[in-house]
């Protein structure tokens, strides 16, 4: 069995709209949901052998708050230029070339939202799986090889779910 973790990055920051896409962090938002969303990871026990991430800063910032939750079992993390808002196709491209009994990628929308649309033979009952939200989280299960339609959605959240509106944590 193969597993499959598809994350989208944290809610980036806008404060200058004319900036290099490449090179934007994440915001107060983003950040919270990124760490919300590796704790949810590690609590579930969906913790990845490998992380793929995208170069771009958004996405090694959401890795760097999310492979903390991992503690002694943390991935071993490879940023690959190709993942910066890579297609569908190339996002299962990338997968395959790993060995990795589980795996997750961090990446951009529209090409992760699509390869978790795409990967999965029914979609979960949420209302958000659709437009994929930033830091929007899918496990799939696979019993063969890695292929559209053919996993299992064993879980998806997006950080709404976990924290409230305001991105800090709800109490």
């Amino acid at each position: 069995m193969t597993r499959l973790i598809l994350i989208r990055h944290g809610k980036s920051s806008w404060d200058d709209p004319f900036g290099d896409d490449h090179a934007r962090v994440l915001n107060t938002r983003g950040r919270d949901a990124a760490h919300a969303i590796g704790v949810w990871l590690a609590q579930n026990g969906y913790v990845p052998d490998l992380l793929l991430v995208s170069d771009a800063a958004r996405t090694v910032e959401t890795a760097n708050l999310i492979v903390p939750a991992f503690g002694d079992a943390a991935p071993e993390v490879k940023y690959m230029a190709r993942l910066y808002h890579a297609s569908p196709d190339t996002v299962l491209e990338t997968v395959h070339r790993q060995t990795a009994k589980t795996i997750a990628v961090i990446g951009h929308n529209p090409g992760i939202g699509m390869a978790a649309n795409g990967l999965v033979r029914r979609p979960p009952h949420h209302t958000r799986f659709s437009d994929y939200p930033t830091c929007a989280t899918t496990v799939i299960d696979f019993d063969g090889p890695v292929d559209l339609h053919k996993g299992t959605c064993v879980d998806f959240i997006v950080p709404r779910d976990l924290i409230g509106a305001a991105g800090r944590d709800a109490d």
